[in-house]
């Protein structure tokens, strides 16, 4: 999980300012908008490791994959979005990034727990 994250998720976050320079996003929300993406992708790769785990033994599991992944990357979405927007707008941006590290944090301590117990139904059956 950490191997895909740093392969993924870290390159696009230390890209993020040269993208919000070609999108021509104010200067004050580059580190924003580079620090949400290292919290959510990092959140991403926790949650869609967890629906990997769930559908290894499936015939046609992306399907199954997608429907039970996507409602848990909306929150994601959602706060991360809102604190590049807040930035944006001059607003507190500290509630936003709270809540996208509390996400983290649950995804770090949960994810382990449930990748390994959904592997274990899935070997015995």
């Amino acid at each position: 999980m950490a191997v895909h994250w740093l392969l993924t998720g870290l390159p696009l976050a230390l890209m993020a300012p040269l993208l919000g320079i070609m999108l021509a996003l104010p200067a004050g929300s580059y580190a924003v908008l580079a620090l949400s993406l290292a919290l959510g992708t990092a959140s991403l790769s926790l949650i869609g490791a967890i629906g990997a785990a769930l559908t290894v033994g499936l015939a046609r599991g992306g399907v199954l994959l997608s429907l039970l992944v996507l409602p848990l990357y909306i929150p994601v979405l959602i706060f991360g979005a809102g604190a590049v927007q807040a930035a944006i707008f001059g607003d507190g941006v500290l509630a936003h990034l709270a809540i996208l590290g509390a996400l983290l944090a649950a995804a770090l301590m949960l994810a382990p727990w449930a990748i390994a117990a959904s592997l274990r139904i899935s070997i015995n059956g």
